[in-house]
């Protein structure tokens, strides 16, 4: 499976964006999307991960309330809404797949897409 991330941009404070990651190939329903950031200097952090069967989802602490995580079987695609977005959101947004919950959390996910660039002007 391919990953392709899109929607990256350059946003005021208060704005938002959203991020699609398209996915090459059938995806199973075990399995988990994740989307991750990475900005200068700073260690790529969890950001969001959703079950593709459930529609479960998890967020890391610094977006829950303010990005929302979603898919659509049809388009093969995942989503990250972002909303009341900060300077401290701007990085690097990648997007990742595997077939573990705990494994997409850690980091450690199968599949990664290309990053997308979210920057975040105050």
């Amino acid at each position: 499976v391919q990953l392709q991330a899109s929607g990256g941009g350059l946003v005021q404070a208060g704005g938002s964006l959203r991020l699609s990651c398209a996915a090459s190939g059938r995806i199973f329903s075990s399995a988990v999307m994740g989307w991750f950031r990475q900005a200068p200097g700073a260690d790529r952090e969890f950001v969001a991960l959703i079950r593709w069967g459930t529609g479960s989802t998890y967020y890391a602490d610094s977006v829950k309330g303010r990005f929302t995580i979603s898919r659509d079987k049809a388009e093969n695609t995942v989503f990250l809404q972002m909303n009341s977005l900060k300077p401290e959101d701007t990085a690097i947004y990648y997007c990742a797949k595997d077939s573990d919950w705990g494994t997409v959390v850690a980091g450690k996910a199968t599949n990664w897409g290309q990053g997308t660039q979210v920057t975040v002007s105050s």
